[in-house]
């Protein structure tokens, strides 16, 4: 293989991947609220870390440029084929990532949002939980409180998690109150499951290092543990492959000094890929408290050696 031909296979994969994440806007763009809510409107961007960034729309231009010169310039036997498939490889227009921007979803709209704010004013957090109904619900009923009192119940926490909400949502209530009055030790962060409906595993993992930059803004000195989002579904869904795809992609967001990413989902598996029995609800999404407990477990001793 010529360098020639190893530049294009090199570019035109950097390419597809890039092109990927600049899918419209997804669940938590503008639309109808729910209940008494107004409506949600997407929100200013957030900055993100350049490790997991997305191109801007002037580097969007640049590529397409150096992309459209290489195509032209190419008199290899693929040249016709890079031709007739331009439209392929080059990169869509630049669209604005909707998972990293401040966006009060509908999750952060009233009493919750109200009271975590009111939680945060009165301070004597040393542990902070966030993200979705993963962890919203380790506290549902008797079962899963149980094991969130295994693991927590001497320590001083507070669980800012909402049902349903996304990297945007996280990122509004942070700006916005839920991270201001206190400064805990240490935080637990799973989020970016609920966005991959409608936004790319490079958009998911954008918003999730917009999460971190927030946190680190708001308590320099807490260490934060990043949990790699939880396997769903079956073995062989693609959104396993695109869970997958976001965990590797945020794994670089560990830095050994304030951010520590962990990925756990392999000890809720078997080894076909499975849930074990009795952990997970059918819906293969959310834990019950077997799963809880395997969590706790999990993220026991590193969470102790962050709060000393």
């Amino acid at each position: 293989m010529t360098k020639r031909l190893i530049l294009l296979v090199l570019l035109s994969a950097f390419v597809t991947s890039v092109a990927s994440a600049q899918a419209p806007p997804g669940p938590g763009g503008p639309g109808p609220g729910r209940g008494n809510f107004a409506p949600v409107v997407i929100g200013p961007p957030a900055p993100v870390p350049p490790a997991v960034a997305l191109p801007t729309a002037a580097e969007v231009t640049q590529m397409n440029e150096a992309m459209l010169k290489f195509i032209g310039s190419d008199k290899s036997a693929a040249a016709p084929l890079l031709k007739r498939y331009e439209h392929v490889v080059l990169l869509p227009p630049f669209r604005v990532n909707t998972a990293a921007t401040y966006t009060q979803t509908v999750q952060r709209m009233g009493p919750r949002h109200e009271g975590f704010v009111e939680r945060a004013r009165q301070g004597d957090i040393d542990l902070l939980l966030h993200g979705d109904s993963i962890t919203d619900w380790w506290v549902q009923n008797d079962e899963n409180k149980a094991m969130f009192d295994k693991y927590f119940a001497n320590i001083k926490t507070a669980n800012f998690a909402v049902a349903g909400d996304t990297t945007q949502g996280v990122l509004w209530g942070l700006h916005n109150g839920e991270g201001q009055g206190f400064q805990p030790k240490a935080v637990m962060l799973m989020i970016g499951t609920n966005n991959a409906g409608g936004s790319t595993a490079p958009e998911i993992a954008a918003g999730i290092g917009a999460v971190i930059l927030e946190l680190r803004s708001n308590f320099p000195d807490a260490k934060i543990l990043l949990l790699a989002i939880f396997p769903r579904g079956l073995p062989g869904d693609a959104i396993r492959d695109k869970i997958a795809l976001v965990n590797k992609l945020i794994a670089r967001l560990d830095d050994q000094k304030h951010v520590f990413f962990m990925d756990i989902g392999a000890k809720f598996l078997d080894d076909k890929g499975v849930f074990l029995p009795d952990s997970f609800r059918p819906d293969n999404l959310h834990p019950v408290a077997k799963g809880y407990d395997i969590w706790g477990q999990a993220v026991q001793a590193r969470l102790a050696e962050f709060l000393k």
